[in-house]
């Protein structure tokens, strides 16, 4: 088995290469740039040389082919080892103190009369053909009509001098060591944080616990390894709860009535219970174990068909189905990430008792609605013949007769706005309703009834609150919540009708009261047919029981919501939601 090199001697072997290569560039550029100045400051002083000379035969205007003796004079005390050499522009050799010039060739072709020639001064570093010495060469062309050519020997003791000493580079190499010794002290540190958590690891995959003496390095890398094992030691405890709060999920939908799956963005089942292939095996038409059937079944087109058109601004949806005589109500919910859920619950016990109920409430209306009014009619009559007659007694009793009618009438007529929400919504004209000009309407037609009950209805609605719906039932709504709290919450109570919030798409609006409010037993009860808070109290003031179911259906009816609570302050709340217009 191959080795694999660790990560510790990896970090030194490539941060070593760095900080060699770095050190290495910076020696050779120092000694570059000393070599460079040093070669700079000796060329400056051949060049003071070759100007003291030209300017000494200028001055004493001594030709050179003449005399050189007396430029040998003054090169004497330039130094001893300074060789000069003066040549014409042809490039023959007029001087030179270090050989004849009459037997040496011709010299323009030598490398620094060429550069002098082109710039004026040319250096050049060569063995001489005359003495064979090594000479650091320096010409200078001059316009008196002649070249001046110093050198000097190159020899060991000038190259020591334009080579760059060692020191430096000693001290670099000195701080190079000292680089990798410290590079080595925190990636000893750093490794034995990443060999504490590569214990960690492996004690993890091995399914070993953790020791409670386990600590990391006191450091970066230990903090984030501990931040580590302890985000991944709660990422266990968060996983051992959700596995049991799905133990307690699958139990709950195995004992569930309800038929309930769960399905996947594709489509695919990840889980179902028996009583949903239970009810798909009677809603399709051939028995199967694969519940991924029902999407091509004609029975599930309508929920197909939202499935298909999400994402909406609604995140489920429910439809009724009637297969085999029994009526299924199948409902479902969309997730954020596309998965969902399916269910089945057999209504068909609830839908014929709802229905017989509703049958019956409306046959009985029917049948009492002829008999009743002949009946208030009969009483006014007779109370008209006995209004002016002495027997205040028959007067009260029929008094009290005509009460009893006109609650037996206001009754049926409740029962009536009931079935023609439920079996005639159609019927009901929708327009654009604003609310503020209804409220204030209403508040007006209760006028006497507050004023009686020393009560105040507040109206805190603005006027671009319009919803599109039935004006005759949102008047319905709140007139019934009006009426109920006059009659129940009380006397010198405040009344209030607010739109407290709005979105995109709802109204939100509360109606509370400032009254005694009710036992909250009754809380989820009180939209039920029928349904008396007291029955004692309802005779007293009359009511039919029927007002605040009136009030439920019609906000359904506007595809809303209501919901019930006693306020903190005391008095009944009403939350109520209603869509905007589109």
């Amino acid at each position: 088995m191959k080795r694999r090199i660790t990560f510790k001697v990896r970090i030194l072997i490539i941060f070593s290469l760095i900080i060699a290569a770095f050190t290495a560039g910076i020696i050779l550029f120092e000694q570059q740039q000393i070599k460079k100045e040093r070669t700079e400051s000796l060329e400056r002083s051949l060049d003071n040389n070759a100007d003291m000379i030209h300017r000494y035969l200028a001055l004493n205007k001594i030709p050179v082919v003449e005399d050189g003796d007396q430029v040998s004079e003054l090169v004497r005390y330039m130094g001893p080892e300074l060789r000069v050499t003066i040549l014409d522009w042809q490039g023959h050799v007029l001087y030179d103190n270090r050989a004849d010039a009459n037997k040496m060739e011709n010299h323009l072709q030598r490398p620094e009369i060429q550069k002098s020639i082109g710039f004026g001064t040319g250096t050049h570093i060569r063995l001489s053909q005359t003495n064979q010495v090594a000479y650091l060469y320096y010409a200078k062309n001059y316009q008196d009509g002649y070249f001046i050519r110093v050198a000097v020997p190159y020899d060991v003791k000038l190259q020591s001098f334009i080579n760059a000493g060692n020191s430096f580079a000693y001290f670099i190499l000195l701080f190079f060591v000292v680089c990798v010794l410290m590079m080595l002290y925190f990636s000893n540190r750093f490794s034995k944080s990443m060999k504490e958590l590569r214990a960690f690891s492996l004690s993890v995959k091995n399914g070993q616990p953790i020791p409670a003496s386990f600590e990391f390095a006191d450091d970066e890398v230990g903090e984030v390894s501990a931040d580590i094992v302890e985000n991944y030691s709660m990422l266990q405890e968060n996983r051992r709860e959700l596995a049991a709060e799905r133990e307690k999920l699958l139990q709950h939908f195995q004992l569930s009535e309800e038929g309930i799956a769960i399905f996947s963005h594709e489509r695919h089942q990840v889980y179902a219970n028996a009583h949903f292939l239970q009810f798909l095996n009677v809603i399709i038409d051939k028995p199967t174990l694969e519940t991924e059937h029902l999407f091509s079944d004609p029975n599930f087109v309508d929920i197909v068909r939202f499935l298909d058109a999400y994402p909406k601004k609604e995140n489920k949806f429910s439809t009724r189905i009637e297969r085999s005589g029994k009526q299924f109500l199948v409902r479902v919910i969309v997730f954020d990430d596309r998965s969902f859920e399916l269910y089945i619950s057999d209504i068909t016990k609830m839908e014929k008792t709802r229905l017989l109920k509703q049958e019956m409430t409306n046959n009985i209306a029917h049948e009492l609605r002829t008999p009743v009014t002949s009946i208030r009619g009969y009483l006014e009559t007779i109370r008209g013949l006995y209004h002016n007659e002495s027997d205040a007694r028959i007067e009260g009793f029929l008094e009290r007769a005509y009460t009893q009618t006109i609650r037996l009438s206001e009754l049926i007529q409740d029962i009536s706005m009931l079935t023609k929400i439920e079996e005639a919504a159609d019927r009901f004209e929708l327009e654009p309703v604003k609310m503020r000009e209804l409220l204030l309407e209403l508040k007006a037609d209760l006028a006497n009834e507050l004023h009686d009950k020393q009560d105040n209805l507040e109206v805190d609605v603005d006027e671009n609150v319009v919803i599109y719906g039935s004006r005759t039932l949102l008047y319905s709504i709140f007139r019934n919540l009006c009426e109920n709290a006059i009659s129940y919450a009380g006397k010198q109570i405040d009344i209030v009708v607010r739109c407290y919030n709005k979105n995109d798409e709802n109204y939100f609006f509360e109606f509370f009261d400032s009254g005694e409010g009710v036992e909250e037993k009754h809380l989820v009860r009180i939209f039920e047919r029928f349904y008396r808070v007291n029955e004692g109290r309802t005779r007293l003031n009359g009511g039919s029981g029927l007002g605040l179911s009136i009030v439920k259906n019609a906000v359904l009816f506007h595809k809303g919501s209501i919901t019930a609570k006693n306020r903190p302050e005391g008095g009944l709340l009403f939350l109520m939601t209603f869509p905007k217009i589109k």
